[in-house]
């Protein structure tokens, strides 16, 4: 299970506007990123309507982070993309359980308890650490080594 390549993208397009601490045209943010503009431009209209983002219209027009980078949550950039997060979608505020078991399935229990548990980590999570100087992604070895020795725990 992954996240969805929209919000990977808007991580990094957040990332870059926290970077540049100054506003940015579309095209300098999605060449910094490594999005397509017609694809930039989608992800920073969700960012905006989120808060997250402001925009400038007109000739000197562009985009800017609207919130300090330490208040800027991996859960917030996540959820302005997906929506709010739930394991499954009987959690889901409109979520309706296909076998009319809602508030009574042990599997909902556990979901849930596993729902909370990814939103208090991706809480954790601010856009001024992640983006800190110094602060490095994991290599591809390094999380290979690390999604092995997680299959031997399990």
């Amino acid at each position: 299970m992954f996240i969805t390549l929209e919000t990977d993208y808007a991580v990094r397009i957040v990332a870059e506007l926290c970077r540049a601490k100054v506003k940015l045209d579309a095209k300098t943010i999605s060449d910094r990123a490594s999005v397509t503009l017609r694809f930039a431009l989608k992800i920073l209209r969700k960012l905006v309507a989120a808060g997250i983002v402001k925009s400038f219209k007109g000739t000197q027009g562009g985009y800017q982070i609207n919130i300090d980078p330490r208040n800027i949550t991996l859960r917030m950039v996540v959820e302005a993309i997906e929506g709010t997060y739930c394991f499954s979608r009987c959690l889901a505020p409109d979520g309706i359980c296909n076998r009319d078991m809602s508030g009574k399935c042990a599997y909902q229990k556990a979901f849930c308890d596993i729902t909370l548990a990814v939103r208090d980590k991706l809480e954790q999570y601010n856009f001024a650490d992640l983006t800190a100087d110094g602060a490095e992604c994991l290599g591809r070895e390094e999380n290979a080594d690390e999604s092995e020795k997680n299959a031997k725990i399990r």
